[in-house]
């Protein structure tokens, strides 16, 4: 195995970079972090800078670049990058639609199922080059990599299952939905690949923009709506209609654009609350009868997931509760967001044979020193002082029902909050739940927050329990009845959650829910990513201070220093 330095890049929704050496991730990191424009479309210049730096290595230091995606309408985004601009400010809602917004909407859908083409390649070839020269980067060993074999990838070479089925599901990438393969003792062969005409995240994505919410970021908001719907019986579902599974197929009755207008007629028989809930169970449905066909088909009874469907946490719920599933992971950055690593990853199966990846922590951004921490605070004009017990007298603010924001060391990978950049509360306080909401994450009431918790408690709190600790928040649990007035804050209203559950890794989070611990007697915190709702997760100490200022909370803990908004040295 040679340990060369690969550079994976995405330029498209959610874009990014990531570096890996051998079999380890140096750094990975996403656009929107340091652009500060939520789900960022544009090249990811400050990313492979980002990424470099973490590294501690150069440009010309890089063997190979590898590259997501080269269909025709990603292509022709590189070759004219106003138009992604344009269709990002109106999915973002930052733009009112033109006259001409329909047409582009339907020809947007039309291009898309267009595959990728040795025309294609070169022309996306030669618009690369251009842009990562300007990186400094040399564009010699510049490879393409499928997008579903970018999400394989990640789902596949970070799952630590020697023997697994690996399932892609989303929107819609060089033509394709989906696909199905098989990874067997350091292999990964392709089964199935899904039709891009029958897509199963393109009839989430409709639900979404139909219910006048952000397609391709507010997905979670429907799936968090359709708890609070009166149940419907499936065979009174006219959404289960829309989608069928046939052995290792998925058909869709309608193409992507007749799907929204038949879409649109149902929604207005029906109240949101059970449009959603009847699209959710439609995903569970299916979902879960195309997993079980997979395993009859290839005996294999544990599955590796990725794709921006698998960000549905009550989906992989539903996929790890069928009879005969041994394990379930889901990687941690399932949606495009994962894709540099992605083909990252691939490229160097391809070129080194590197199948395996340890994932004991996705931690890969930006890290800050002492200094430049204190520089930004001194800076801010705000209340501080420095502690060597952090641990200890943040856990006291936190039980004392206090809100606490936390930053501490390199930033997460990927859409959790992991307990790096995090805001952190008392798990049972519904008044909490909807402070957060309402004043300080700014947004609707009905999302629920997540726990995050001592693996020792997790037995205790959960309901079916299998000891597969969920470190990534990517799988929902049913919390047992008897725990649930004491995680009220964190539960869905039918019991579920998205738990963080905190393995012993020696990390300063870990060692704070111990002192949690031992005031509340529980191991657990509301914990829920360190930004407003819309912006991106925070990155830097200046990030930090300024959403502090700006939502009027009272505490930052960042390194090692107790940071006040009231301008008075903190207690």
């Amino acid at each position: 195995m040679k340990d060369e330095l690969i550079l994976g890049v995405w330029d498209g929704h959610d874009s990014g970079a990531a570096l890996i050496k051998g079999d380890r991730v140096l750094a990975a990191v996403n656009e929107e972090r340091l652009s500060r424009r939520k789900l960022e479309i544009r090249f990811p210049v400050s990313s492979i800078q980002a990424c470099l730096s973490c590294a501690g290595v150069f440009p010309q230091d890089v063997d190979a670049v590898a590259v997501s995606t080269a269909d025709f309408s990603k292509t022709l985004a590189r070759i004219y990058p106003r138009l992604k601009e344009e269709y990002y400010t109106i999915r973002r809602r930052k733009k009112l639609p033109g006259f001409a917004s329909g047409l582009k909407k339907r020809a947007k859908y039309a291009l898309t199922e267009i595959g990728c083409s040795a025309l294609t390649r070169y022309a996306s070839r030669q618009s690369l080059r251009s842009s990562l020269s300007g990186s400094g980067l040399q564009t010699g060993s510049l490879f393409f990599v499928d997008h579903h074999a970018c999400h394989a990838a990640t789902a596949a070479f970070a799952s630590g299952i020697d023997e697994c089925l690996v399932i892609t599901i989303d929107g819609i990438g060089d033509a394709l939905s989906g696909s199905l393969s098989v990874f067997r003792k350091g292999r990964l062969s392709r089964l199935r690949a899904l039709s891009g005409r029958h897509s199963v995240g393109i009839f989430f994505e409709h639900v979404t923009n139909l219910m006048n919410m952000r397609e391709l970021e507010d997905e979670g908001k429907v799936m968090a709506l359709a708890n609070y719907a009166y149940p419907i019986p499936d065979h009174e579902n006219p959404l289960l209609d829309f989608i069928s599974v046939e052995g290792l197929n998925v058909r869709c009755a309608y193409g992507s654009l007749r799907m929204y207008s038949e879409l649109k007629k149902i929604l207005w028989r029906f109240p949101s609350e059970q449009f959603a809930y009847m699209a959710q169970r439609t995903l569970e449905i299916r979902l879960c009868e195309l997993v079980e066909n997979c395993i009859r088909e290839t005996g294999l009874n544990s599955l590796a997931l990725a794709g921006g469907v698998f960000s549905n946490i009550k989906v992989n719920m539903q996929i790890r509760r069928i009879p005969g599933v041994r394990r379930c992971f889901v990687f941690p950055h399932m949606g495009d967001g994962g894709l540099a690593l992605g083909a990252g990853f691939m490229i160097n199966y391809r070129r080194n044979g590197v199948a395996a990846y340890a994932l004991d922590s996705v931690s890969w951004g930006p890290d800050y020193s002492d200094e430049e921490m204190a520089d930004a605070v001194r800076k801010s004009g705000l209340g501080y002082r420095y502690s060597d017990r952090v641990e200890e007298e943040t856990a006291r603010l936190i039980s004392s029902g206090h809100i606490v924001f936390w930053f501490q060391g390199r930033m997460e990978y990927g859409p959790r909050a992991l307990g790096n950049r995090s805001i952190l509360a008392l798990p049972g306080s519904v008044q909490i739940k909807n402070l957060l909401n309402l004043r300080l994450k700014m947004r609707v009431w009905y999302q629920p927050f997540c726990p995050s918790m001592l693996e020792d408690d997790a037995a205790q709190c959960l309901e079916s329990y299998d000891g597969l600790t969920n470190r990534f928040m990517t799988m929902g649990y049913m919390v047992r009845p008897d725990r649930r007035a004491e995680l009220e804050g964190v539960i869905n209203i039918d019991g579920s959650c998205r738990p963080h559950i905190v393995t012993a890794h020696d990390s300063r989070f870990e060692k704070l829910l111990h002192e949690v611990k031992k005031i509340t007697g529980r191991g657990v915190v509301l914990n829920t990513s360190f930004n407003i709702h819309g912006d991106p997760l925070i990155c830097s100490p200046r990030d930090a201070l300024d959403t502090l200022k700006k939502t009027g909370n009272e505490y930052l803990v960042m390194g090692n220093f107790i940071i006040t908004n009231t301008g008075s040295e903190a207690p």
